[in-house]
């Protein structure tokens, strides 16, 4: 009985001692395995954010690219145009206590060396988490980004309105050929600029503060297509002085009219003949009738005091701007503190009208199927609708008229 005793209790040590052996050997395996258990873990976690930082690197260095090439566009230098890029990428989160960034104007590499661009390269070093248990190097990344200035052909057609839909308009059966200008909206409104129904338009290119909708209309530009979200036009008139009404009234009833105020209004009926110089009218519209025929050279026509313009379908009207002067190239001028109405330009197909035909907060509607001597017209009004069929160029300097530049855009081509 002793024995067999024995013999159990020898069995019993015997296996508590594997057992104590085996533990351990389990925890040393475990406490081995331990940091690759928490390393993979760690590297799981911490490539996440490695990818979340590349993300908001890359963000940076787009808005930073974004920024310095707006400061070119504006003339600035080197020195500005890194100092805008710096500030733009360090209020985008990019940390330059632990990166660096590098501007480049022209870009050092790819496609657009030889253009107005501006390349940013951001460098920037992450920390390590759990993944320091394997390397204490920071991890490396990059985020590079350029920003083209793009350059659109002058403006024959400039819509300043800043919110309108529909703010250059064409439609109906139009045929509208542009050579050589562009046409410009100011809207930021998503259909700025439109074309709709059977209209046709050939255009250098279509740049709009907002957005563009050439529907179904048949359109062709020079460039490869609308160039949307573009800087504001600035208005090519605004530093000129509105025309000021004289105390004297002018005959309003003359076959041959003279330059000087027109008190009530002037209606065109019959063959009427304008002297060069400057026509201010009040206190009513600027109308032609039917069947008129009107011809002028060298006039530029105010219309104040709400007055607008009326031009019937049936009428003939050739009437060119000054080649020099004060008023140089401008042709019909609307009153910048009368906001709102329409102004309606219509006419045979032998009419012309030289010269700008300035309203910046008024509507023109261009009804007629001419432009100017040699298509050498402008429109810049605060919105426009455009139903006639008409060719304009703009290599008009020898006609008195002023280039308008286009505005350039901005866009992230790498």
């Amino acid at each position: 009985m002793r024995r067999w005793r024995f013999r159990h209790i020898q069995r019993l040590k015997a296996f508590l001692q594997r057992f104590a052996e085996e533990d351990g050997n389990v925890a040393i395996i475990f406490a081995l395995c331990l940091p690759l258990v928490i390393g993979g873990a760690g590297l799981g976690v911490e490539t996440s954010y490695w990818f979340y930082s590349d993300l908001k690197l890359q963000a940076a260095a787009d808005a930073s690219a974004y920024a310095g090439a707006l400061e070119k566009a504006s003339g600035s230098g080197t020195p500005a145009i890194v100092a805008a890029a710096t500030s733009s990428a360090t209020s985008n989160y990019f940390e330059t206590s632990t990166g660096e960034i590098e501007v480049f104007t022209p870009p050092s590499t790819g496609p657009n060396t030889t253009k107005r661009a501006v390349e940013v390269i951001l460098h920037q070093r992450l920390g390590r988490f759990f993944t320091s248990i394997y390397s204490q190097t920071p991890v490396l990344t990059q985020a590079r980004a350029v920003a083209l200035i793009a350059e659109a052909s002058k403006a024959c057609i400039l819509a300043l309105d800043p919110s309108a839909s529909n703010a250059a308009l064409f439609s109906g059966s139009s045929d509208v050929k542009l050579k050589g200008c562009s046409v410009i909206a100011n809207s930021i409104d998503p259909n700025a600029i439109k074309v709709q129904g059977s209209a046709k338009l050939e255009v250098d290119c279509l740049i709009s503060a907002g957005g563009v909708d050439t529907g179904n209309g048949a359109v062709k530009t020079v460039c490869a297509a609308p160039i949307t979200k573009a800087s504001i036009a600035s208005d090519p008139f605004a530093g000129i002085a509105a025309p000021q009404a004289s105390a004297t009234c002018q005959n309003a009833k003359a076959n041959s009219l003279k330059p000087g105020t027109y008190c009530s209004g002037l209606a065109l009926s019959g063959n009427v003949s304008l002297s060069p110089g400057v026509y201010v009218i009040k206190g009513g519209d600027f109308k032609i009738n039917a069947n008129a025929r009107v011809q002028g050279d060298g006039v530029t026509i105010y219309l104040a005091e709400g007055s607008r313009v009326s031009m019937n379908g049936n009428a003939t009207v050739q009437l060119s701007a000054p080649t020099s002067g004060v008023y140089s190239g401008i042709l019909f001028f609307g009153d910048r503190s009368s906001v709102g109405g329409s102004n309606t330009f219509n006419g045979t197909a032998d009419s012309l009208l030289t010269g700008a035909l300035y309203f910046a907060v008024q509507q023109v509607r261009y009804l007629g199927n001419f432009s100017g001597e040699g298509g050498c017209s402008q429109v810049v009004a605060g919105t426009i609708e455009w139903t006639g069929n008409t060719g304009i160029n703009q290599d008009c300097s020898s006609l008195g008229m002023r280039d308008i530049p286009a505005a350039q855009s901005i866009q992230l081509v790498e």
